[in-house]
């Protein structure tokens, strides 16, 4: 006897059914691109078709009025969570799990609230193929559980036509003219992929195919689109000695187009996280010293309108103590002359050649345009006192090109950015400048500063360059200097 926990399921086991075959043609139907999710209503998922000579699988859909033929791969199917049940305690629906257990099963007889999937041969001519009919597998199955569609004799028994657990291809004869519906039972939630094939002889001699076609199902509520980005730091190592370089990275999964971050610290005694002032990059550098070990470090991700997007678990910076034992230890002392001390500029010597990409034509098509990346420059202030600093830079003198073609330095803009600071130091990225006739780099911008009390100690600076030229610009190859003042 069925155990019958809910009307619906009723009508699902024990509902006397068959196969249902005829005569009569499909209606005409449209032809649709645009990808879907069919989860109510009656669809002929696995409908064979033969034109010009060759055997194909599409969708029929008819969900929709007029109905559409679909290509499996712009069509997936969803089951319902309503179509959950228990397995029967009936003996002869053992192959779908011990009894209880819930399964989610599409009915061969129509339910309104869920999808009604079938196969379909109607729109396949009497005389083309040997037997008037042709072969339907399942070629395969990838999911987190098992599939098994299957019909019912008059007496509710199941006449299993595909099942995932038994070994597959499984394979039946379907003769043409033919639109059949069966009850699909899936074990288990989440997302499956079926993999059906149409093999049939030509009455004139010859076989055609399908070959593998694949069919996406999703058991359940639907993933979402767009899952949550999550973010996590990596780069720090186990334990530092003090005056070594940290560096931390921020790591979106999965990755995004948002690149806007602020870091965070909290050191001991500290109840509110502190943010870093001027790290807005997915990359935090810092020197290690012993006052910021046990401290922690989180990032954050916003998006345009500043929102939070995502948060790291903190991280905790160790860094090595002086040694405990008075006996086994030594004490040095080094000193450093404050009138020794100065501001430099400088760039790797090996690092001081930026290459533009090939400029291209704006969206607009009136400019050519190009993006680069200024290489690091490196600020050191050793001065007594910290009265802050300026770094300026500006191109005297036009871009050189092939026969004495020239453009002007004001064509070139940056926007500023800090790569790295040493602690305490309070470094300002410069403000943005947009090339521009007259105007870019070709006038002395500011790169970056330090306010009075904040600028002692190294910081690293680097800038977005744009590149905006009229489109009369000779083609070539152009270039000039960039002189960096620090004061």
């Amino acid at each position: 006897m069925i155990v019958r926990s809910r009307p619906r399921i009723v009508g699902v086991l024990v509902t006397v059914g068959a196969v249902v075959a005829g005569t009569l043609l499909a209606p005409a139907t449209a032809s649709a691109a645009e990808r879907v999710v069919l989860a109510k209503g009656h669809t002929d998922a696995v409908d064979v078709h033969y034109e010009d000579g060759a055997l194909s699988l599409k969708v029929h859909d008819d969900t929709i009025e007029p109905s559409v033929i679909r290509d499996p791969a712009d069509v997936t199917f969803q089951v319902l969570p309503g179509a959950e049940m228990p397995v029967p305690d009936d003996d002869r629906f053992a192959f779908l799990g011990p009894a209880g257990t819930p399964i989610w099963l599409l009915p061969m007889t129509q339910d309104p609230d869920l999808l009604w999937p079938g196969w379909n041969t109607t729109t396949l001519a009497s005389g083309v193929f040997t037997g008037n009919q042709v072969r339907l597998s399942l070629l395969d199955v990838q999911g987190p559980g098992v599939v098994n569609v299957f019909t019912q004799d008059v007496f509710g028994g199941p006449i299993v036509k595909f099942r995932s657990d038994d070994g597959l291809p499984d394979a039946i004869d379907v003769p043409v003219h033919t639109h059949a519906h069966a009850n699909w039972a899936f074990s288990a939630l989440g997302s499956y992929t079926l993999t059906f094939q149409a093999d049939a002889t030509l009455a004139g001699g010859g076989t055609v195919s399908t070959g593998p076609v694949d069919y996406s199902f999703v058991v359940g509520d639907l993933p979402d689109p767009t899952p949550p980005t999550e973010l996590s730091i990596t780069g720090l190592a186990g334990e530092y000695q003090p005056g070594e370089t940290a560096t931390l990275t921020a790591v979106q999964t999965p990755q995004s187009e948002l690149d806007h971050y602020h870091w965070f610290h909290r050191c001991q005694g500290a109840e509110d996280w502190t943010v870093i002032s001027g790290e807005a990059g997915a990359g935090y550098s810092f020197t290690a010293t012993r006052e910021l070990d046990d401290c922690q470090y989180l990032v954050r991700l916003y998006d345009s309108d500043h929102n939070v997007v995502a948060s790291s678990p903190p991280v905790t910076l160790r860094v090595a103590t002086a040694p405990s034992t008075p006996g086994a230890s030594q004490t040095i002392t080094a000193s450093i002359d404050g009138t020794q001390g100065g501001l430099v500029v400088s760039v790797d010597p090996d690092d001081r050649a930026v290459v533009l990409p090939p400029a291209r034509l704006n969206a607009g098509g009136d400019r050519w345009e190009s993006t680069g990346e200024l290489r690091p420059v490196t600020v050191t202030d050793t001065r007594t006192g910290s009265p802050g600093w300026n770094v300026s830079g500006q191109i005297p003198e036009n871009f050189t090109g092939p026969d004495g073609a020239t453009f002007g330095a004001d064509r070139l803009g940056w926007t500023p950015r800090i790569l790295s600071q040493g602690t305490g130091q309070g470094v300002i990225a410069g403000p943005a400048v947009s090339p521009a006739s007259g105007g870019g780099l070709g006038a002395s911008s500011v790169l970056g500063s330090a306010p009075d009390g904040a600028g002692r100690g190294t910081a690293q600076l680097s800038a977005a360059l744009q590149l905006s030229l009229p489109t009369e610009t000779a083609a070539g190859t152009y270039t000039s200097t960039l002189t960096l003042t620090a004061i």
